[in-house]
């Protein structure tokens, strides 16, 4: 399972600039993360309220099964203003 392709396929549906969605990978030492940017006014879209939103993606990421031997770890970053 491409995590990286998951995690565009439940992003780009709840924003309005899907162009903009940009996923990072990078492995630290006990985590293999993911990054993940948007647009700054679909970073809401992204937390929902009170982290909603960002906590059901982050269930359906991690129980999918990974081929990494790490844990899969997902960042919500904020996005650089211009």
């Amino acid at each position: 399972m491409d995590i990286a392709a998951l995690i565009q396929a439940i992003v780009a549906p709840l924003v309005t600039h899907p162009e903009a969605v940009v996923i990072t990978p990078h492995e630290t030492a006990d985590y293999m993360a993911f990054d993940l940017t948007v647009a700054p006014d679909d970073v809401g879209r992204v937390i929902g309220k009170g982290g909603r939103v960002a906590q059901a993606i982050r269930t359906i990421v991690y129980a999918v099964k990974s081929p990494y031997t790490k844990r899969v770890r997902l960042n919500i970053m904020d996005a650089p203003h211009d």
